[in-house]
Formats: structure tokens, sequence, C-alpha cells
């Protein structure tokens, strides 16, 4: 799925093309994602002009200027595409909503479907039920040094684990804890309490550096990923051992024959990549 940021990247796109843009028409094909879209969906926000644009975590806000904000979760599979008003394409099997705009389309396409499409009040989103229980952003100042040491305090999870609870930090997905982990010589499945302030510090560098080149790269095309208009992201060429099981990573100047390189293990449901040798 989508994490932080390849949403990110998918948002500046959107706002590139569409900012400013009339909503003229609006088409729901299929109302039953994750959520049930509303079924005045389309009434609430054709005619509203589009202001801003803004993430958080790995959710998608388009702000109108009817004081209606749309958010947007693309689940497993879900994607936008953009595309001209004058050259539209026919539509797909797995389009499921297509936002006929004054600059050009913007369609929802989701195979799998669990993704979401919401609506709210601009003044009070932030305390919509999708947000009210996430953690701080990893730019917020508030993801400090001490604001994650009293996180893990006591935690008997994986620190794998704990950098995918949302709860804790939000936006980090399978892809960049794996990542993340690696370059601060961490091992997946040490127990977050076990995490020293030296540590913490250097997780928390790191998880900004590794979601900022990920960003600069326009994100990791695996599975479904691709940009909305059609482009793929190249941070997976960058990737050390995310799903590299057998290889030899970049940093390590082990015995190869030895220790047969990079190993997955299975935390939380979740398949986890690591180098034995430097991850301690």
């Amino acid at each position: 799925m989508p994490e932080l940021p390849e949403v990110e990247t998918i948002k500046r796109a959107v706002e590139a093309a569409l900012k400013e843009a009339v909503i003229e028409r609006v088409t729901v094909k299929q109302p039953c994602l994750r959520q049930n879209i509303p079924t005045d969906f389309a009434k609430q926000i054709t005619g509203a002009r589009i202001r801003t644009f803004e993430r958080k975590a790995k959710y998608m806000l388009m702000h109108l200027d009817n004081g209606k904000t749309v958010i947007w979760h693309f689940g497993m599979s879900g994607k936008i595409k953009i595309e001209s008003a004058t050259t539209p394409n026919e539509p797909q099997k797995h389009d499921h909503v297509i936002l006929e705009t004054s600059k050009g389309r913007l369609i929802y396409n989701d195979p799998r479907r669990f993704g979401l499409i919401a609506l709210c009040d601009t003044t009070n989103w932030r305390k919509n039920p999708l947000f009210i229980n996430l953690g701080p952003d990893p730019w917020d100042e508030s993801f400090s040094p001490d604001y994650l040491a009293a996180k893990l305090a006591h935690k008997k999870t994986t620190i794998k684990v704990a950098l995918l609870d949302q709860t804790i930090v939000c936006g980090i997905g399978n892809i960049y804890a794996s990542e993340i982990l690696y370059l601060a010589r961490i091992r997946p499945d040490r127990t977050a309490e076990s995490i020293s302030a030296t540590e913490i510090k250097r997780l928390i560098k790191l998880t900004r550096q590794v979601l900022q080149q990920a960003i600069e790269a326009g994100g990791s095309s695996i599975h479904d990923y691709v940009h909305p208009d059609g482009d793929i992201g190249y941070f997976q060429e960058s990737h050390c051992v995310y799903n590299k099981i057998g290889l030899r990573c970049p940093q390590c100047r082990c015995n190869f024959a030895k220790t047969g390189g990079i190993k997955k293990i299975v935390l939380g449901g979740r398949s986890t990549f690591y180098c034995d040798t430097l991850q301690k």
C-alpha cells in the first residue's frame, strides 16, 4: 500500500495539476469501498473550487472553497489518475470515482476496494475519527527523543512493530521500517523497551532522512503504486534490505558464504528484512 512518501508524491502531483480547479461533475460508479462513499458526495462537492491539498499520515486531504474537505486513503491497491479534460481515456474496470474539473479529470481506481473516500467539514477535519488517534508526523517537533523514549518505555513489542504503530508515529509503513532499522543498525526483533537513548535519536534522524529521500525519488514502485501521471517511483532502487532476502546488503563485508546474506522474518504479520551481521 502507498506509505507516507508515496502519498506525499501523489498529493504534490495532484496539487500541481488541479489546484484552483472547479469541480464540474462527479461520477460515483462504485460507492462500496472500505467505507461507503456518502450518498450525497457528488452533490456536496460539485461546483466547489479546489483550494489546497494536505497530507496527514497516509491520507490525502483536498480542501474545497465551500467548507468541505475530501479525505482519500489508498488502501492496498488504490491509485489516483489525472487525465486531460480534452483527451479523456475510456474508463477502466476499477475506476470507481471520477471528478471532472476545469483543469482535467481526477480518477480514483482501486481493484481491491480497500481504500476510502470520505467527506468532512474543513474546520474540524483534525477531529475526524480517522485522525484523532494518530501519533505525530515524523517531521513534527513533538516527535522528539523524549516523546519516543516515553512511548517505547516498558513496551514489550518489537521495535519494528512499534514503528508501524500509527498511534506512536504516523506514516511509516513496512518498507520504510525495514530500511530505517537497517541504517540505524538495530535488529527489528529487539523489544521496543530495549532501545537506548542514543539509538532513539538515531532512529528519529534516520526516519526523517529515509522518508525525505524516498519523497525526492517519487516513492517506491512495488506492486500497484504509480504516480498520477502513470510514471513510477525510483526509491526501490535504493532499498538496502527490503525484499532482498539472500543478497548481500550494501554496507556489509561479512563472509557471505557463512551468513547467507539478508534474512527475512515475520513480525506482527509483516515480512521483515534485515542484516544479521550489522544489525544488533
